[in-house]
């Protein structure tokens, strides 16, 4: 008993349950394909009725595609039969297709889609085709751009676009397409190319209740087309007669066909089955779904076919730059399909650049500079779109390449004053150095000189050199008077020392009284007769003071031997050669006979008898 009484309640939460799961399922993107069998809005009118923004619930539906799309977009008139139209395209009802209203205004707002699309083979390739209604021109409550962005996107979202006109072509209908003209003219010269922006829709003039004898609709179509007189030269008809030459060029891009009148009774139309249409209706109607089927093509943007996502992204873009302006302006798409281009070629116009390793001479950056800003422009050229909007698009690249050009001038005299910077230094070190070597040389400071000056001229490039190269000079010259001054001082101070040295030498080591005597009159004429008579600067320019310099040079510094740097290592050599000649070396001579006057330490050994 207690089971049966919560059966129900059970049965109930069950219920409860799956339908959660149902709900949650579909939110998480996998709808039922029987929601999908219905119309859904993708473009929304704003409150104003003046620019249009994106339904979320028609974009998700067209987001779960993944084949190829392709779009078929009816636009006109409306209360024209467009709604009706794709009903009949779709082999749909009007109580289950698009809305198809009895009243003057207008059913359709904005743009919808069919939710599920029609799988068709296309050159062999698995294509979902999208069919689109539109919201019809010159209803009332709504401005002329409105109507214009309208008939914009519809321009550039379809493969076919069916320009739905009932009975006849008039003036104002011809008007109107000049966006689809300029859209044309501005991206059709790029379809036979490998990146082709998106291919024209093409135009197909359908009209509707045909009710004239004798022509066809083609020569109907071409007479519209046909330049008007404008013998009292009005604007308006010069403007109409430019967008006719512009379609009568682009006639392999149109086509023209006619339906009767399916039935007088035009209220119940969506009540009749085929059976009750006019038969020459029925027929002709199949015959358009079968010209419309061989002329569609997958939406090809940026040289790709679009999947849903991809569509969606699409749509979003053009809305954007739709909405941008007051009126719909081909400028600015043309903008939004060559900024893939632009950065392409900024891409690679920066790949050359980056190739360089700076610091380089400046007349080396700039040669680099306009090959890479020719090859950027050559592929802009061969691969940008738009034939009379483009220009802005080359204004663009170039202010962007120039930009760049500039960062690389500014990053080119940075690392430059970086680099001569850091020679400069160690040349300004390297001269330091050598103004206090311990054995002053002239020949290892011109060597010095020398090497320093080549590497820094070798080594610092760029914009700063000139600048460097001022400062470099000055400083090496101020290096080499200095050193001048200091060498004479220096080499008379040591020669002073040397004297002192050979006379301590001749004394008391080697005991060479000449020697001696040599090294004191050395000594004297060092310390009184130069100081009377030479200075420090005349030093250097006296030919005596020569004769010394070439003697302690050949002495102090050779490229074999640096005097300077193994001295201490000399000195301390010499000092115990001289020690152990002077303690074992001098013992087996002793007794020899000596040529020189020799010093005698002890009269120990002399032969002389003693007095006492």
């Amino acid at each position: 008993m207690g089971r049966e009484r919560w059966a129900p309640g059970i049965h109930a939460v069950a219920l409860v349950l799956i339908a959660v799961a149902a709900a949650a399922g579909v939110a998480a993107g996998d709808p039922d394909p029987d929601e999908l069998e219905r119309a859904f809005p993708i473009v929304e009118p704003d409150y104003g009725h003046t620019k249009l923004r994106l339904s979320e619930q028609g974009l998700e539906a067209i987001r779960r595609i993944e084949n190829p799309i392709a779009v078929v977009g009816v636009i006109g008139p409306y209360r024209s039969g467009k709604s009706f139209l794709l009903n009949q395209l779709l082999s749909l009802s009007c109580d289950k297709g698009f809305g198809v209203g009895h009243m003057r205004d207008t059913k359709t707002k904005g743009i919808w889609i069919w939710g599920t699309p029609v799988e068709m083979d296309v050159d062999g390739s698995k294509v979902s085709v999208l069919y689109l209604d539109t919201e019809g021109f010159e209803s009332v409550g709504k401005s002329n751009v409105y109507d214009d962005r309208i008939f914009a996107l519809a321009t550039v979202l379809s493969s076919v676009l069916i320009y739905n006109l009932p009975e006849t072509v008039r003036e104002a209908d011809i008007s109107r397409l000049s966006f689809a003209v300029e859209i044309a003219e501005e991206f059709y010269g790029r379809v036979k190319g490998q990146d082709v922006a998106f291919e024209p829709a093409k135009l197909l003039w359908l009209i509707q209740r045909d009710f004239l004898q004798g022509k066809s609709v083609q020569q109907m179509v071409n007479e519209a087309l046909q330049r008007v007189p404008n013998d009292n030269g009005d604007k308006y008809i010069d403007e109409v007669n430019q967008i006719r030459d512009s379609l009568a060029i682009m006639g392999d891009n149109s086509t023209a066909f006619s339906l009767p009148q399916p039935h007088l009774q035009r209220t119940k139309l969506c009540e009749m089955e085929d059976k009750e249409l006019e038969p020459l209706y029925v027929k002709r109607r199949e015959e358009l779904k079968q010209l419309v089927a061989s002329i569609v093509k997958p939406k090809i943007v940026q040289g790709k076919t679009l999947n849903g996502k991809d569509f969606v992204s699409f749509l979003q873009q053009i809305l954007e730059a739709l909405n941008k302006g007051e009126i719909p302006s081909t400028g600015s798409l043309v903008e939004i399909f060559n900024k893939a281009i632009l950065d392409r070629c900024l891409k690679v116009y920066r790949e050359k650049m980056d190739g360089l390793g700076l610091p380089i001479p400046v007349d080396k950056l700039q040669q680099v500079h306009e090959m890479a800003n020719a090859e950027a422009r050559l592929i802009f050229d061969k691969q940008h779109f738009g034939k009379h909007h483009a220009a802005q698009s080359v204004l663009k690249l170039e202010d962007e390449i120039k930009k760049v050009y500039r960062n690389f001038l500014l990053a080119n005299e940075y690392q430059s004053s970086k680099l001569c910077e850091a020679r400069f230094s160690e040349c300004e070190d390297k001269m330091d150095h050598l103004q206090v070597l311990k054995l002053p040389s002239m020949a290892k400071f011109n060597a010095g000189f020398t090497h320093c000056n080549q590497s820094f001229i070798r080594e610092c490039v760029g914009p700063a050199k000139e600048s460097y190269d001022r400062r470099m000079s000055k400083m090496l010259v101020k290096s080499r008077a200095l050193f001048i001054k200091e060498y004479n001082n220096k080499l008379f101070n040591w020669l002073v020392t040397f004297s002192l040295v050979m006379v301590v030498i001749g004394r008391f080591v080697i005991k060479f009284f000449l020697l001696e005597i040599v090294a004191w009159v050395m000594f004297i004429f060092l310390e009184t007769y130069t100081r009377m008579f030479w200075s420090a600067e005349s030093l250097y320019y006296n030919p005596a003071w020569h004769i010394i310099v070439s003697s302690w040079e050949t002495i102090v510094y050779s490229p074999v031997l640096d005097l300077d740097r193994w001295a201490i290592p000399i000195v301390i050599m010499l000092a115990f050669g001289i020690i152990y000649w002077r303690c074992f070396g001098g013992r087996r001579k002793r007794g020899r006979g000596s040529l020189l006057p020799l010093y005698k330490s002890s009269y120990k050994n002399s032969s002389r008898p003693r007095s006492d």
